[in-house]
């Protein structure tokens, strides 16, 4: 969805003053041509009736009025066929043609997507009526004008395209809240192959998350269909525009931590790979949490300083060219290289909560590991938050479909 008002655009570039032009001169094309479209249009389309029997007159009606204005965004334009059957119909704006389908029996044209703000749509039909005449309809209307800030953009994670681990769900972030929640999530799909359940959680008013049952399996292709264009948010606000992402799940890597026997084991698709020594949060004062946390990001290299987790005073620190760092959660916990602690590793817990490993045991899992790949922490207290980076895995199913607007 295009904003309607001119202003710097938040999630696209704006358009070029040719392209202006250009559309400027359609829609004055458009308005010169208006009062000369024939034919109307109803305010819902008739029902419609075919049939060599039909002795009603062959007639051709739009669901939305000729000449209406302000039409919302968020409308399906239908058109019906009585005593008649549909041949073509053309939807067109400055933007290009609205597409849509023709039933199996072309009694209805049904637009497959909701309209853009601010555009001036000409719609004309053609069919063939039951007694063997051409039947014609012609109208335009123009649609309610939108803001930025009266629509809602989705960014969604994985990227098309890429691989992710097992672990990786699929999150999408509104950059403003959405209210009707059940709208928007009839309204967002996920599919897979091989086939897995799977289910919508919202985490809050601007992200929603997609976790199957269990982890994906190795190999899985997964399309995403985040279809808002149009789609009431609440509140005076819409979605901003459509979003389609394919990506694939690699290999099921699997690390294990033991924060009692220091020892991180490193499966892939359920085979050992490694046995590594690491070091993990000292305790009671930097706990390293349990339970499931999944791979958000890498860095081959990364300053770590203290005080952006709020660690000051005699324990701060501010360390540059960190290798091999791979973050775990939104508060700071890493794997990564520490040849500083080698002494430590497999034997105590010295870090102030990331997991530290040699530097050449940490190039090789970080040469392996992807976004999305799953690490399974035992041996605190400490319990990992759901939402303390991609923590999904820490909720039971029950507490995952209760997430969902559906339920």
């Amino acid at each position: 969805m295009l904003p309607s008002t001119f202003g710097p655009a938040r999630s696209r570039a704006p358009l070029g003053l040719a392209a202006l032009a250009v559309c400027a001169s359609l829609l004055t094309a458009c308005d010169a041509a208006s009062d000369a479209l024939p034919g109307g249009g109803g305010e819902e389309p008739a029902a419609e009736t075919t049939g060599v029997a039909d002795t009603a007159k062959p007639a051709l009606r739009t669901s939305v009025r000729k000449g209406a204005r302000e039409v919302p965004v968020d409308t399906v334009l239908r058109v019906a066929a009585k005593a008649a059957e549909l041949t073509e119909v053309t939807v067109r704006h400055p933007g290009g043609a609205l597409p849509g389908e023709i039933s199996a029996d072309g009694t209805r044209w049904t637009a497959g997507d909701r309209l853009e703000p601010g555009v001036r749509y000409t719609v004309e039909a053609v069919g063939k009526g039951v007694d063997g005449s051409t039947v014609r309809t012609r109208s335009a209307f123009t649609t309610q004008a939108l803001t930025l800030d009266e629509q809602t953009y989705p960014s969604v994670a994985p990227l098309d395209g890429e691989t992710v681990g097992v672990g990786m769900p699929v999150v999408v972030t509104f950059d403003l809240p959405v209210t009707d929640k059940a709208a928007f999530e009839r309204n967002m799909h996920v599919t897979t192959t091989p086939a897995q359940p799977g289910s919508w959680r919202w985490v809050s008013d601007t992200e929603a998350r997609y976790r199957p049952k269990s982890y994906w399996k190795a190999g899985t292709e997964v399309s995403v269909d985040v279809d808002i264009n149009g789609v009431d948010a609440g509140n005076g606000i819409y979605g901003q525009e459509d979003r389609d992402i394919d990506f694939a799940v690699g290999d099921a890597h699997v690390y294990r931590v033991n924060a009692r026997t220091h020892q991180m084991k490193v499966f892939s698709n359920g085979d050992l790979l490694r046995t590594i020594p690491i070091t993990t949060g000292e305790q009671p004062a930097y706990t390293t949490r349990s339970g499931v946390k999944v791979i958000i990001e890498k860095f081959e290299s990364k300053t770590m300083n203290s005080e952006t987790v709020g660690i000051t005073g005699a324990d701060a620190y501010n360390i540059a060219g960190v290798q091999w760092a791979m973050r775990l959660t939104y508060s700071g916990e890493f794997i990564h290289a520490a040849p500083w602690s080698v002494g430590s590793q497999g034997h105590d817990n010295v870090s102030h909560g990331c997991t530290g490993m040699s530097t050449a045991d940490a190039g090789w899992l970080y040469a392996m590991t992807r976004r999305g790949d799953v690490v399974e922490y035992t041996g605190t207290d400490r319990p990992m938050e759901p939402d303390n980076g991609y923590g999904d895995w820490n909720l039971s199913w029950a507490d995952v479909r209760e997430g969902s607007a559906l339920r």
